[in-house]
């Protein structure tokens, strides 16, 4: 196999300036590793937008190539945990970091960061789920397995339209919830109805009241992608005994909430972390996502590209204007 492959690569030819363009790499190029992968299929990320246009909390080290999700076929395994030809998946760590990552047709990283694609879904399934997917899974699984069920009584998901948000959405209503979904784009009520939204809110409506230390309690569980005031307004407004999952930070870093919520209803708060994630427990959510939490609607959910067509949808995603996932075809590009 050639030891050549296009990749898309962020340069800064100067301080604070970054350039994206389409190149042809080398394996020699790629950091040290186990384990050499043919990428099919990748995904966009909010991180991997910001590592494109040089955020120095994702990557400091250039010319690099991002792209923290990738699935495709082993080419070569020297620690001999996986054989040629075997088709995995690997996200988080720190691939599209400072590792290059999914956005080039090859990768070279630790075996330890790959797991086996899951029977049941494609190559191509997993990366229209990716990281997003993976996350939105995790704090499911947190609710599932704390004591939530649809017969606990409705759930929200804030950040609806995210990647996360939406993907979350789909998988419980998928499961039987009773699904409320939060939103700044109302205009979107008719697509998150499509993936299940019982309820469709609007920012404003779930923070009315938030300068109380307690609201009423609404909620079973909650699915929080946003952080800051969705946030706080979230937990003050949950059940007692009620589950929230937090898992974002667009919206503030910090959490404005008494601790009424904790010491009088009982409400747990658990946060949630795809990065690290051990080994053990995202290969059993990967199942999950394969078979009973498997989704009909996932190419409703998502815009295919080729490299030639991140630079678009990079742009609109940091101009907030993304709903649909990107998946990025790495064999036609």
């Amino acid at each position: 196999m050639s030891t050549q492959f296009k990749a898309l690569l962020v340069e800064q030819p100067e301080k604070k300036v970054f350039t994206r363009s389409i190149v042809t790499r080398s394996l020699d190029d790629l950091a040290a590793g186990d384990l050499v992968v043919k990428v099919h299929y990748s995904s966009l990320n909010f991180k991997d937008a910001l590592s494109s246009v040089g955020n120095p909390g994702v990557t400091r080290n250039f010319p690099h190539t991002p792209g923290i999700d990738a699935a495709g076929e082993v080419v070569s395994c020297s620690d001999g945990f996986f054989q040629p030809g075997d088709k995995v998946i690997v996200t988080s760590y720190d691939l599209g970091m400072e590792t290059d990552g999914g956005f080039g047709q090859m990768i070279r990283v630790p075996s330890q960061w790959a797991l086996e694609l899951p029977e049941g879904l494609t190559l191509k399934e997993s990366m229209m789920l990716g990281t997003a997917g993976l996350t939105a899974a995790l704090s499911v699984q947190e609710l599932v397995e704390n004591g939530v069920t649809p017969e606990s009584g409705p759930v929200l998901v804030t950040g609806a339209t995210g990647g996360v948000g939406s993907l979350a959405v789909a998988i419980l209503a998928k499961i039987g919830f009773k699904v409320t979904a939060v939103t700044g784009k109302l205009e979107e009520t008719a697509y998150l109805e499509g993936l299940g939204a019982e309820h469709v809110i609007s920012r404003e409506t779930l923070l009315t009241g938030n300068e109380r230390p307690m609201l009423k309690p609404t909620w079973a569980g909650v699915v929080d992608c946003v952080g800051g005031d969705m946030l706080a307004a979230a937990i003050k407004s949950t059940q007692y005994d009620g589950v929230v999952t937090c898992c974002g930070l667009v919206g503030s870093i910090d959490l404005n909430v008494s601790v009424f919520p904790f010491i009088l209803r009982g409400v747990r708060l658990i946060g949630i972390d795809s990065a690290e994630c051990p080994m053990e427990r995202r290969t059993r959510v990967w199942q999950r996502l394969a078979d009973e939490w498997k989704l009909d609607k996932l190419t409703e959910m998502v815009d295919e590209i080729t490299l030639a067509g991140l630079e678009v949808k990079i742009q609109s995603m940091l101009k907030g204007g993304s709903k649909r996932r990107a998946l990025v075809n790495l064999l036609d590009s």
